[in-house]
């Protein structure tokens, strides 16, 4: 079988076969609601049952680097497409859910962040004369630290690697808690930025009684699918938003530059694992294949 083929194959039968029994972790509310490092804790946990596929996914790549063109395996093509048939479909799933997310036009949510690698925030013009100007400079600013975390890229990234994980219902749940943490870190941005937290809940309340049904609230009946910041999110966290912004502003717990430090060093073992992972495929992929194969031939 041609090298490549084999690959592509392989990639979809074990990072499927790896990813499925860690998306079974179940999602659980130990987060907390007053840590400013909630959000990115919950960006890890969306992501981890998805960093094992990505080590399997490095050693593959780095066996399919020193394997010979064509390669000769024990079992037939179509026996191995049979076994990696059931995560075929999930990956197709995935892909076609981005792409659909990518041409899918913003609804009519009043103001939202769009823009995947050049975000721009969106003002409808008919709420903008409905909020006095302490209302306008709070949504803008909530809408102004989206676009400047690449959110809709985010939101992106992170709708793709739910998909991977269907059908088990837990990977939707991490995904619904880090949107939930996401708009209370972007609440929390602004009001370091100036914003007062009472200007902030009236924009989000007048957004609320200008549709009956939220944007976001509409695009879940519907699959699920966008790649839009929203101003409002969950209406079942809307209460707890509400009198988390008439609250005191929660403290920072570590700098910007430790937080940053911290998250970037957790990247950085990734990437190396990675590497490793790459390396071992290049030393020991064959015989483990070669192994492999055969028992399961």
């Amino acid at each position: 079988m041609e090298r490549e083929s084999l690959l592509m194959i392989l990639l979809l039968l074990l990072g499927g076969l790896v990813i499925q029994p860690f998306a079974l972790i179940p999602s659980h509310d130990g987060l907390g609601r007053s840590d400013c490092n909630v959000e990115r804790r919950a960006w890890l946990r969306l992501w981890l049952p998805i960093m094992p596929a990505l080590l399997v996914a490095a050693w593959l790549c780095g066996w399919a680097l020193h394997e010979p063109d064509p390669v000769d395996d024990p079992l037939g093509r179509w026996e191995l497409i049979g076994a990696c048939f059931p995560f075929g479909v999930v990956m197709v799933r995935a892909v076609l859910r981005a792409i659909w997310a990518l041409f899918r036009e913003p609804d009519d949510a009043g103001v939202c962040t769009v823009g995947l690698f050049r975000p721009r925030i969106l003002f409808s013009p008919f709420l903008a004369r409905k909020l006095d100007e302490g209302m306008l400079h709070a949504a803008w600013q909530h809408e102004h630290a989206h676009a400047r975390h690449r959110d809709p890229l985010r939101i992106w990234l992170a709708q793709f690697a739910t998909d991977l994980q269907w059908p088990w219902p837990w990977a939707r749940k991490r995904f619904d808690a880090w949107l939930e943490a996401l708009e209370c870190a972007r609440d929390d941005e602004a009001r370091r930025h100036g914003v007062r937290g009472a200007d902030l809940a009236a924009a989000v309340l007048a957004m609320v009684r200008q549709s009956p049904v939220s944007s976001i609230d509409a695009a879940r009946r519907t699959a699920g699918v966008h790649t839009h910041a929203l101003l409002v999110g969950d209406r079942q966290a809307l209460q707890k938003r509400i009198a988390r912004l008439l609250s005191p502003l929660p403290e920072l717990q570590a700098t910007s530059d430790q937080r940053l430090a911290g998250f970037s060093g957790i990247e950085s073992w990734l990437a190396g694992l990675l590497a490793v992972a790459c390396v071992l495929g290049i030393l020991y992929g064959e015989p483990v294949m070669h192994s492999l194969l055969a028992w399961t031939s």
